[in-house]
């Protein structure tokens, strides 16, 4: 076997998604094998160089690359003492002085994304950004002028195309007077590495025609996996044993809300579908839950969990998904809630999910449901539920409708009244079931005044001998005394009966027979505004939305995973603490699975170009079909 060392360079290489995937290209032609060798990177971050050093293993130089019109414009200020223009001895240090076969660029694609709005892209700050695209080319192309990279990979959003086409048109003329045949093309990153994403991208491929004949082949591509045969893989979220990346971001309790009424599969447009009046909801009312999923939204159909004292937002959920998702747009949907069973969106710089899809909607079960058959009564016709040790109605479905009513009604008399022109029911030995009579008859004081109050301020009727009770005569009085002056020995005086704890105090001693009317058992609790959060509070709340599942958006674990920037099992860190600098940082990478297949093609050209060859028709397992047309087309103005 023959091995054939192919060096790659990386302008703006970030963290090394790009670079890591280059590493692992993979190229053979007969008894020659690529072996694909980083000589060096150069960001500005140098946070993200301290990444690309440990993912990639070969130092990463931090330099500004701005020159200092692009830097006045993008700081709005002048450059601090000491600060001085990029120049290509910088670019040729930070390659360690080797010359590379494949130059990769990933420039600064903010001022061209569909996620700024088209007035802001205009901006100066954003087109100095978008200026080092132009530069970023020119110092390459300078610095290894004597010895050109056979071949040129630029790789940014398609978006470029229409907002930045004046530079790219300035950028393929800089190229061919440098002796390079150059194509535009797109791709997916998602089809080229088959990713749980699809990240739509502008590819620009720039061959040393002295270097590099022409040829074509026929390669082939991969199929999205879903979301779910990633996140699958790993923890649920909030399992810091993985990694610190694996929390649930703290969002506003309004962005939690808006989430939960997103459809599956959709974004922000699923909202335009609530009634609000006033500025609330008419068709929905949000309230803490116990027991049913914290600050949980309840289904339409379904009734609404037990409202108590305890509900406060930690005892609840809420979140929503969207099926409504615009062609090749899911890394534009706000609030975009992904489906278990389909790819993401792609993986942005953004980091809340307002600002994309980065939301899912996990079927896995958080935690199990509690009480679920506390009281369940089961239908004669239904089966039972599992035969378990609870030993009564509250310790799970025990209990049956039984349809079977054999023998006489229980309790069908009681407290039954006998209308005064009806007969009778049998008279049976009991003396207090089924036993009175409606009596037409008026005039209570004929019949000793049974029952009756005397007014205080009047004097008593006579006392008898035979008043034996309230029942025998004028034995009450309306005693306007309150008697809350309790003494020793009032069986009320300590009891406490009905008793209110004020917030500030300690409770009593808690007994087995506590209740609401027998002590001290209920508190006056000020927490009233606590029941829901206000609009602007950060939280981090499990949801079960309305489809079943927990809507949430991705931790910074699962876009790095998305972004094949790991495997889902292992363990993962960043140069830092900040989740949206560690997002930043994940979304401008480029996946190391599709640059792995992007590597892969080009091995296969450069290996062709050394061996000779000029054409070559196989099925090779290498992807990017536009990659390799646009390596074999030869453009001119």
């Amino acid at each position: 076997m023959i091995i054939k060392e192919i060096k790659h360079f990386h302008l703006f290489g970030a963290i090394g998604g790009g670079a890591k995937g280059f590493n692992r290209g993979k190229a053979r032609l007969g008894n020659m094998v690529a072996k694909f060798r980083c000589i060096g990177s150069v960001d500005v971050d140098a946070a993200a160089n301290r990444d690309f050093e440990r993912l990639v293993g070969v130092k990463a130089t931090t330099l500004d690359m701005f020159d200092r019109d692009q830097y006045v414009d993008f700081n709005d200020r002048q450059p601090p003492p000491g600060w001085r223009e990029a120049t290509t001895a910088d670019i040729k240090r930070a390659a360690g002085g080797e010359s590379p076969n494949i130059i990769f660029l990933s420039a600064p694609c903010k001022g061209f994304s569909g996620l700024l709005a088209e007035n802001k892209s205009k901006t100066a700050k954003y087109q100095a950004l978008n200026r080092l695209t132009l530069r970023g080319i020119w110092l390459a192309l300078e610095a290894f002028a004597d010895d050109p990279a056979e071949l040129i990979v630029f790789e940014n959003v398609p978006r470029i195309q229409t907002r930045g086409r004046h530079l790219l048109d300035q950028i393929v003329q800089l190229l061919q007077r440098y002796g390079y045949a150059v194509a535009e093309t797109t791709h997916d990153c998602g089809e080229l590495g088959g990713l749980a994403q699809s990240r739509k991208r502008f590819l620009l491929v720039a061959r040393h025609q002295e270097k590099v004949p022409p040829f074509l082949y026929e390669p082939e591509k991969k199929t999205l996996k879903s979301v779910g045969s990633i996140l699958e893989r790993m923890p649920l979220p909030g399992d810091l044993s993985t990694s610190p990346m694996h929390r649930i971001p703290s969002l506003q309790w309004k962005t939690w809300v808006r989430l939960a009424f997103v459809e599956a599969g959709g974004d922000w447009r699923s909202l335009n579908k609530l009634a609000v009046e006033n500025g609330n909801l008419r068709d929905y009312l949000i309230v803490p839950e116990s027991h049913g999923g914290f600050l949980g939204v309840r289904d339409w159909n379904e009734p609404m969990g037990t409202v108590t004292s305890r509900g406060t937002p930690t005892c609840g959920a809420f979140s929503i998904a969207d099926p409504r998702a615009p062609a090749d747009a899911l890394q534009y949907q706000q609030y975009g809630v992904r489906k278990w069973d389909e790819p993401t969106g792609t993986v942005t710089g953004q980091r809340s999910p307002i600002q994309g899809g980065i939301s899912v909607a996990d079927p896995r079960a958080y935690g199990g449901d509690t009480h679920k058959n506390v009281y369940r009564v089961t239908p004669w016709e239904e089966r039972a539920g599992t035969v378990t040790a609870g030993h009564g109605p509250s310790s799970g479905g025990g209990c049956v409708a039984d349809p079977r009513h054999t023998g006489p009604e229980k309790h069908s008399n009681e407290f039954h009244v006998t209308p005064w022109r009806d007969t009778a029911s049998a008279v049976t030995s009991a003396h207090g079931s089924g036993q009175c009579v409606a009596d037409p008859r008026p005039g209570w004081d004929r019949r000793g005044n049974n029952l009756m109050v005397m007014n205080w301020d009047n004097p008593s009727h006579t006392v008898i001998a035979g008043g034996k009770g309230v029942q025998g005569g004028w034995m009450s009085v309306a005693d306007p005394r309150t008697g809350m002056n309790r003494g020793k020995g009032d069986n009320y005086l300590t009891g406490g009966h009905y008793g209110v704890i004020p917030w500030d105090s300690p409770s009593g001693a808690v007994s087995s027979s506590a209740g609401l009317d027998n002590g001290r058992w209920s508190v006056a609790d000020r927490r009233v505004d606590l029941m829901l959060p206000a609009a602007d509070k950060k939280l981090i709340t499990v949801i079960r939305s309305l489809d079943g599942t927990w809507h949430r958006p991705f931790t910074t674990l699962e876009l790095a995973a998305l972004q094949s920037l790991i495997e889902p099992e292992e363990h993962f860190e960043l140069a830092g603490l900040s989740d949206s600098d560690w997002r930043e940082r994940i979304g401008n990478a480029v996946p190391p699975d599709a640059a792995e297949a992007i590597a892969g093609v080009m091995g296969v050209t450069l290996l062709l170009a050394w061996s000779g060859e000029t054409f070559v028709l196989s099925s090779l397992p290498i992807w990017v079909q536009p990659v390799a047309i646009a390596i074999s087309l030869a453009q001119v103005e």
